[in-house]
C-alpha cells in the first residue's frame, strides 16, 4: 500500500516510523511519504491560509497550495502505473474532520484493501471547499471523523486512522488470529484477558481460564463480551424489541405469496445493486417461475404487518466444508419504505431460531459494499470468513451456541 500525507507539520507524523507500522515500511509492505504543504506555495512567507469570505473568526486554508500538492501526488500515481479508473482503483483522498462520516472498523477494513491512500491534514477553520470538489477528478474523496469532538488539525486523526488501517494489511500483524478476536470486529467489545501470575494483589485469574476446557472458555469469553458491551457500549447491541417488530405475522411462504414476494425482491435488490454497482445479483433476475421453484429448496418465510407483506427471509440446511450441518440464510429483505424499524433484525432472529436442531453453524452472503447489512450481521455475532467468492460478495458465518 502507498500512503501520502500532506500537512504543514511534517514532524507530527514521525511516530509512523516506529513500532509495527515502521517495520511494515522497512519490510516493503507500506510505502509512506509525508509532504510539507508549504513546499507548494510561491510567496516569501509560504502562506497557506487567508481570511474567510463572508467574515467570521479564524482563517481558512487556501486552495492554491492544496490544489498543487494533490495534483503532484496524482501525477506521481499515474507515473507509477496506478490506473485512474475504475473509481475503486483510484487513490482515495481522506480528509479528517468533525463534519465527516464516523470512522470505524468497517471503514478501516475497506480502506486496508485500497492500493493508495492520501491524507489531507487541514488546520485552522478548514480547507477551502473548492479543494474537495476539484480533487474528485483524481481521487475517491472521503471525509472521515474520529468522533464528535474538535481537534486542532487533522494530524492526530491521520495517525490514528493510519494505524487502524495499516495493521489490517496482511503481514503487518504477526498473528492474524489476533485481528479476528479484537473489539469491534464482530460488533462486540473484546473479552478481558489475563496472564501470569495466577494470583496478584488479592486478585485471581477466573477459574474457567485454568480449566483447559476450550468449550467452557469460549462460552465464558462470549458472555463476557456481551456483558462488557452492554455496560460500556450499549449502543453497539441490537435492540431487543425494535419498534413494530413484535407485531409481525411471520408464516411459511406458499406459491400464493409469490407475486408479492417477487415484487419486493426486485425492489430490495435494486437498492443492493446500486450500492454494490452490480447488475449480476441473482435476485435481480428472479422470475415468478424461478421464485416458486425456490420454495421447494428453501424454507421461505414471509412477514406481514396488518396484512401487508413487509419482509421475508429463507433458510436451507446444508453440509459445511467441515462436514457439519449448516443453516444457510438467504434473501433477508424488508420493504424499502420500512427500513430502520427493526424488522430486519427481527427476521434475522427468527430465522436463527428456525434452524433445525442438528445445525452447528449459520452462514449467509451479502454484498461487499452492503455496509448496513454487514453491520447488522456483525452485531448478531457473524464474522466475515471469505471475500469475493463469488466476486462482489462476502461470506459470513457464526457458530451455534449449545442449548442449555
Amino acid at each position: 500500500m502507498r500512503i501520502d500525507v500532506v500537512t504543514i507539520f511534517p514532524d507530527y507524523l514521525a511516530p509512523l516510523g516506529i513500532s509495527l507500522i515502521g517495520k511494515a515500511q522497512r519490510d516493503g509492505r507500506i510505502e509512506l511519504q509525508v509532504h510539507d504543504l508549504r513546499e507548494f506555495t510561491h510567496d516569501r512567507h509560504r502562506t497557506v491560509d487567508d481570511t474567510p469570505y463572508g467574515g467570521g473568526a479564524g482563517m481558512v486554508m487556501k486552495p492554491e497550495p492544496w490544489g498543487e500538492a494533490l495534483e503532484s501526488i496524482a501525477r506521481q500515481a499515474v507515473a507509477r502505473g496506478l490506473p485512474k479508473t475504475p473509481a475503486a482503483r483510484r487513490p482515495t483522498l481522506i480528509i479528517p474532520g468533525p463534519g465527516g462520516e464516523r470512522f470505524d472498523q468497517t471503514i478501516a477494513r475497506d480502506l486496508a484493501q485500497r492500493d493508495h491512500l492520501v491524507f489531507a491534514c487541514g488546520r485552522y477553520e478548514g480547507i477551502d471547499e473548492r479543494v474537495y470538489e476539484s480533487a474528485a477528478a483524481d481521487f475517491d474523496v472521503r471525509i472521515l471523523s474520529l468522533g464528535d469532538y474538535v481537534l486542532n488539525g487533522g494530524e492526530v486523526a491521520t495517525l490514528a486512522m493510519t494505524e487502524a488501517i495499516a495493521r489490517l494489511i496482511p503481514g503487518v500483524i504477526g498473528n492474524a488470529q489476533s485481528l479476528v478476536e479484537e473489539s469491534h470486529e464482530d460488533g462486540l467489545l473484546e473479552y478481558p484477558v489475563y496472564t501470569k501470575p495466577e494470583h496478584w494483589r488479592g486478585f485471581s485469574v477466573p477459574e474457567v481460564l485454568l480449566s483447559g476446557d476450550h468449550g467452557r472458555i469460549a462460552a465464558w469469553r462470549h458472555e463476557q463480551r456481551l456483558q462488557r458491551t452492554a455496560a460500556r457500549r450499549p449502543d453497539l447491541l441490537p435492540p431487543t424489541a425494535a419498534a413494530g417488530a413484535p407485531d409481525l405475522d411471520i408464516t411459511v411462504a406458499t406459491p400464493a405469496d409469490a407475486g408479492e414476494l417477487l415484487t419486493m425482491t426486485h425492489a430490495c435488490w435494486l437498492r443492493e445493486g446500486i450500492v454494490n454497482r452490480s447488475l449480476d445479483i441473482p435476485a435481480q433476475h428472479e422470475t415468478l417461475e424461478s421464485l416458486i421453484e425456490s420454495l421447494r429448496e428453501w424454507t421461505t418465510y414471509v412477514a406481514r404487518l396488518d396484512g401487508r407483506l413487509v419482509g421475508s427471509v429463507r433458510g436451507c440446511l446444508r453440509t459445511s466444508a467441515e462436514g457439519d450441518s449448516e443453516w444457510d440464510i438467504g434473501r433477508l429483505m424488508v420493504a424499502p419504505d420500512l427500513r430502520g424499524r427493526g424488522f430486519g433484525r427481527a427476521l434475522l432472529d427468527f430465522i436463527l431460531q428456525a434452524a433445525p436442531e442438528e445445525v452447528a453453524s449459520y452462514s449467509l452472503t451479502t454484498g461487499v459494499h452492503s455496509e448496513d447489512n454487514q453491520r447488522m450481521y456483525r452485531k448478531a455475532g457473524f464474522r466475515i470468513v471469505m471475500r469475493d467468492d463469488p466476486p462482489g460478495t462476502v461470506l459470513l458465518s457464526k457458530r451455534r451456541r449449545p442449548r442449555r
